[in-house]
């Protein structure tokens, strides 16, 4: 009762419903909701702590930047703040013209994310053209995603196009990237074709912000050859996978084109099978026979590998079992 009540007076005001009707819409920064409200940013920041105390709304960082958003999993609130939301009237002028600032705004983004990709498009299309269609690669990963996935985790999403490929077979997909202009055209592109189960964050792959044994999927699509050290990268996304999970990661097997490291900055020019499936059994995960793509110069491997139940244990090449400690 008392914290029904709670919430019922956390709403009970006129900006912060204004507010929780733009959350449902977006996830936003607090000069955004300024922008959009024409409200006084200090204002506007005690409505947002209010509304993040009563546990409607989450504050989220991304570098020097915090996202608010509404809280997923709201327990017995979360029928009662949508139903809040859902009754709004539609014909008020106030909240329509909330409605019509966000749209600019979100119009805004997407202009800047279309910017940046036309910058950065060339050397992309150079590197697609060496190896085989994306196409036939998102067809293989989905292909390998396990039926009745609840939650996935794309690490190093980029454009975010792994998530629009797999998120409609999930329940609830998460993609993190250290670009902030990445996740700009990762959230345009996901907000075009309206996946509600998925979310964008700004993390470090090499310290993940979700507790061990949280994740059923996770994915590494063509990450790892940027990355100074591989090996961590696979012991961290480990980490967070739960017991019977999968990882999926997609890279270029062995390769020679060191103009790769020059123009497009890779690190490693391709991985062998046996150096990710030692990287992958080190991690304390279960490696599965790999798939091979050949393209034009450039060969993809997509390596599944599942952590072990409870009860089982993957033996290292000298036949020792990995230490799970570091695992959770």
């Amino acid at each position: 009762m008392d914290d029904l009540l709670s919430v019922l007076r956390t709403v009970a005001e006129e900006t912060r419903l204004r507010i929780l009707a733009l959350a449902a819409r977006d996830q936003l920064t607090v000069s955004e909701f300024v922008d959009i409200l024409g409200q006084s940013q200090p204002r506007v920041s005690r409505h947002l702590k209010l509304l993040v105390e009563a546990g409607l709304m989450e504050r989220i960082r991304e570098g020097q930047w915090a996202y608010f958003r509404l809280v997923r999993d709201l327990g017995s609130s979360q029928s009662l703040v949508r139903e809040v939301i859902a009754r709004l009237p539609t014909d008020n002028d106030l909240l329509a013209a909330d409605q019509a600032r966000l749209t600019d705004l979100k119009r805004r983004r997407e202009n800047r994310a279309i910017a940046y990709f036309r910058q950065n498009a060339q050397r992309w299309d150079q590197l697609r053209a060496l190896h085989v269609a994306d196409t036939e690669i998102e067809a293989a990963l989905l292909a390998q995603l396990p039926e009745d996935t609840e939650s996935l985790l794309d690490i190093g999403t980029g454009t975010g196009r792994i998530l629009e490929v797999l998120a409609p077979h999930v329940e609830h997909a998460v993609g993190i990237d250290q670009s902030r202009e990445m996740l700009a055209v990762a959230r345009n592109n996901l907000a075009r074709i309206g996946n509600g189960n998925v979310e964008i964050r700004q993390a470090d792959m090499y310290a993940l912000p979700f507790p061990s044994l949280s994740v059923d999927v996770v994915t590494i699509h063509q990450v790892l050859h940027y990355a100074e050290d591989p090996a961590a990268v696979l012991r961290e996304a480990a980490r967070v996978l739960k017991p019977g999970g999968t990882m999926l990661v997609v890279d270029f097997a062995p390769h020679d084109l060191v103009e790769l490291r020059r123009e497009h900055a890779h690190v490693h020019l391709g991985f062998a099978d046996n150096q990710v499936r030692g990287w992958l059994t080190a991690a304390g995960l279960l490696s599965e026979p790999p798939t091979h793509l050949p393209g034009r110069r450039l060969m993809v491997g997509i390596w599944r590998a599942r952590r072990p139940e409870r009860r089982e244990q993957p033996s290292l090449s000298d036949g020792s079992k990995p230490n799970h400690d570091t695992l959770s």
